[in-house]
């Protein structure tokens, strides 16, 4: 009899056991796929402010990235591995050494910023469009800073101002900020 009832006890502890770690153990969750995004632009068009709502940090403390910075962004099904270069003249030489590895560019542009700095942007643009490692993925072009008063609308910085057009003659997808 004894022996009957310690056979029951051992398969109810074994039951448990299933029924515990079926309920409670199931493991990590499963791994969310990783992408290398490189974000450019130049002194001020914000880049560092959009990566850190997109990190849901607080823009008080935002401080112009002074060479380069990686940010992981966080998204329900993916992870954004975003490396932020600096924007200043002496930096833009540099970005090139960046891009290996990148699946996706992200340029931001002050969309209310001086005719010069608007051409100093279509120049890194065209150059980062047509560069062998980043002309082929896809780009984010973010027409940034639209709640200033003298910023100007998608349509124009785009076509007039950077002269960005598709090679089968349509518009490209863009899109516009306030940071």
């Amino acid at each position: 009899m004894s022996e009957c009832i310690q056979i029951s006890f051992a398969v109810c502890r074994i039951g448990i056991y299933t029924c515990f770690r079926a309920l409670c153990c199931k493991g990590p969750p499963p791994a969310r796929p990783e992408y290398d995004l490189v974000c450019i632009g130049l002194t001020g068009s914000g880049k560092t402010s959009l990566l850190s709502k997109l990190c849901s940090e607080s823009p008080e403390n935002v401080v112009s990235t002074t060479g380069f910075s990686i940010k992981a962004v966080p998204f329900q099904n993916a992870i954004l591995n975003v490396k932020e270069l600096g924007g200043a003249d002496n930096i833009r030489k540099y970005w090139s050494r960046y891009y290996q590895g990148s699946q996706g560019v992200i340029f931001v542009l002050d969309s209310a910023s001086s005719e010069d700095d608007l051409e100093a942007a279509r120049n890194e643009l065209h150059s980062a469009l047509q560069h062998p490692q980043l002309c082929t993925l896809p780009f984010l072009i973010l027409a940034n800073h639209q709640d200033k008063p003298a910023a100007r609308s998608v349509q124009e910085v785009l076509w007039r101002r950077l002269q960005i057009h598709t090679a089968s003659g349509s518009h490209p997808q863009c899109s516009r900020s306030v940071t």
